[in-house]
Order: structure tokens, then sequence, then C-alpha cells
């Protein structure tokens, strides 16, 4: 596993692990054009019960993504031909895929570069090196939220003209769909279920991304963002608490 080394960093764990996930089956597709780095990764997350397929040729991904149907990726940014960034429109862009979680793993950690991941649409991003277990813990984290978002539930909540229905996993706004990823629509929930009491950025980080590391609190300004784009004329209802966090007011 020599080679291989590079790719973990060598500080202890800052994080707090979760009840344990069994995967089940969830199926996990790789993109990176690196071999030592989609092998690695295969061989690990299979050994955590994960079906796991790789692509080293970026082009190849959507058709694989068609058939292979994955519960999530993982994608490399820097690619030739398409990167990371380009891949991600692309799946975002597809309603048969649109709402399936992806984490940015690349070896830009820089603060500007998380932030441009998740404004495009990614729902995590990992700096390279990594530790494998915070890698595990975060991909369990987005699975386990998947599989609670649309697990039977006849939950529905209602603001001021956007619905959520949690039984659908779906959200309209006067009466028109939108789509929201799976952050996006945990988010969302949180608010309307917490609405209008103050939310701290550190208790929807604990919330909705559901553990305790140092990402940074910029992860969730940089969700609301896109959550108020697609709440359209609705987008006013989310609130700015300056210094403190996020409030959904409906007086």
């Amino acid at each position: 596993m020599g080679p291989f080394r590079s790719l973990f960093s060598d500080y202890p764990p800052t994080y707090t692990m979760p009840p344990p996930f069994v995967p089940q089956g969830q199926r996990i597709l790789v993109v990176d054009d690196e071999a030592d780095v989609t092998e690695l990764l295969k061989f690990k997350l299979s050994r955590e019960g994960y079906a796991v397929e790789t692509i080293e040729d970026p082009l190849e991904i959507m058709g694989k993504a068609r058939d292979f149907r994955p519960h999530l990726f993982i994608l490399d940014i820097m690619m030739p031909d398409l990167d990371g960034h380009k891949i991600c429109r692309l799946i975002r862009a597809d309603r048969a895929l649109q709402s399936v979680p992806i984490i940015f793993l690349s070896a830009r950690g820089q603060i500007e570069d998380r932030i441009r991941g998740l404004e495009l649409g990614a729902d995590d991003y990992l700096a390279k090196p990594f530790e494998i277990q915070e890698l595990l813990l975060r991909i369990a984290s987005l699975l386990r939220r998947t599989r609670d978002e649309t697990a039977p539930s006849t939950e529905r909540l209602e603001t001021k003209g956007i619905v959520l229905d949690a039984a659908h996993h779906s959200v309209t706004v006067d009466d028109s769909a939108i789509d929201l990823t799976v952050t996006e629509f945990k988010l969302l929930r949180i608010l309307m279920e917490r609405k209008n009491r103050v939310q701290t950025r550190e208790s929807l980080l604990v919330g909705v991304w559901d553990y305790d590391t140092s990402t940074e609190t910029r992860t969730v300004d940089t969700h609301i963002r896109r959550l108020r784009d697609k709440l359209g004329p609705k987008a006013s209802l989310i609130e700015t608490v300056r210094g403190i966090g996020y409030r959904l007011n409906d007086h």
C-alpha cells in the first residue's frame, strides 16, 4: 500500500463516530483519473460492504452512472477532458441522478475550492490527503440521510406556499415543483420544522450534516444560498441573523 500512503492525513482524527451504519449493498461510483486512487478506494469501500464501481476516464461517467445507478458519487476535480465540476453539473441536470449525493475528493483544499464545489451542487468536500475513517464517516452520514429522507412518512410541512412532502421527498413553491439535493431537502426540512426560531450555523451543521468535524460554517452559508436560489420568490422567508445563523420566518 506504499503508493497510497500520501493520500491519507497523518493527523489524528478530529471527529466523533456515529452509531454503526450497515451499507446493505449501497452502490458508490468513484471517478478519478489516477488508477492508484480508484484501486485504493474500491478496496477500502468494498471491505466496508459497499458495492463499488470505478471510472478512470471521466468521459464514461454518464453512461456508467445510468447503468450502475449509484447511491453516492465520489468525484475528483482535476481530470483531463471533463473535470469534476463539469461532471457535477451534468449529474445535477439529469433527472434520474440529480438527487444522488456527491462528495468531492480533491487535492484542491483551499476554502475557495470547497465553496465553489458546494455551490455547484456537491453535498460534501474532502481534501487530499485525507483520513480514510473520516471519508467513511462522511459517506455513511450522507447515505443515512438519503435513507431517512426516502423512508415512508406521512409528514407534510407547509409555510406560506412552500410545501415539503417527506413521504414523496418533494417540495413545491406555489404549486410548482422544485428539485432539491438530499442536503438541501434536509436543510429546508429542519428550518421548516423549527420555523421562527433562530438556528445557529453550528446547530445546522450537526442537524443536517450529522457529524462533528472542523467543517467550516461557510458550508452552511453556501447551501443556504443554493436553497434560496431554488426557492425563488420565497427566498426571503429564510432570514439571515447576523453573526448567529438563519431562521425561516412565516410571520
